[in-house]
């Protein structure tokens, strides 16, 4: 028998941007794909974190610590919510930052990590840049572009966003449609030829940032990339 394609689109909605501060997951959506086509055996759970939300993350999500009061801890779903993502391809707009709180979650649990217990993790936010490189490819611009409407979100909910994601990560992954030329929205500026003048400076010492540096650096990144749905100033003015 011919083994059948899950994939599982995954969102989450979290307390804060980093899991270094005690931050927590609130909120886990997932939409179900088999073969690339919507079952309908999706997965929402929303989830006491046992904490306040920061000012700027309750601004995006909007749930209350008192919503969340009667809700179950993370401990007390994660078994039924293991056995939903077991051996499935995991889809996840910018996946280092809900990777990161799923991870945490899973190793105070008890359980290993949470990229023990799937398949692989693919990260649509790479994909788009790959697709349409220098373009803005946030959440609600991909939605924008392949024409698919968000107009009923006026918060950011976990299982919303996840079935929106199911929308583009299907339109972007479906090959191409036609043999149009993606163009630059705007004409860009002509760049005057720049010389150079080679000039003696003083010794330069270079000091690299290790890898612990990195990774917390990276880590703030994607907090931040989490937050406004796309790919920060920061990132985008690395080199």
């Amino acid at each position: 028998m011919e083994k059948k394609l899950r994939q599982i689109v995954l969102d989450t909605e979290t307390t804060g941007l980093s899991v270094r501060d005690g931050n927590r997951i609130i909120e886990i959506g997932c939409v179900e794909l088999i073969n690339r086509k919507l079952s309908g055996n999706n997965y929402h759970q929303y989830i006491n974190p046992e904490r306040d939300s920061e000012e700027g993350a309750l601004a995006v999500h909007g749930l209350t610590t008192e919503f969340l009061s009667d809700k179950p801890k993370f401990s007390e779903v994660i078994n039924e919510f293991c056995e939903y993502v077991k051996g499935a391809e995991i889809v996840i707009h910018n996946a280092p930052f809900d990777i990161s709180f799923l991870n945490a979650e899973f190793t105070r649990a008890g359980l290993g990590l949470f990229t023990d217990h799937v398949e692989v993790v693919t990260d649509t936010l790479v994909q788009a840049k790959e697709l349409h490189p220098g373009k803005r490819n946030s959440l609600d611009a991909l939605c924008d572009r392949y024409e698919i409407s968000n107009a009923h979100r006026k918060l950011h909910g976990a299982l919303l966003d996840a079935e929106l994601l199911a929308d583009v990560f299907l339109a972007m992954s479906r090959g191409q449609d036609s043999f149009a030329i993606d163009l630059p929205d705007e004409e860009q500026p002509v760049v005057e030829e720049v010389v150079f003048i080679d000039t003696p400076i003083d010794e330069v010492i270079l000091k690299m940032a290790s890898a612990e540096e990195l990774s917390e650096h990276e880590a703030l990144l994607s907090g931040l990339d989490k937050q406004l749905k796309q790919s920060c100033l920061w990132r985008n003015q690395s080199v």
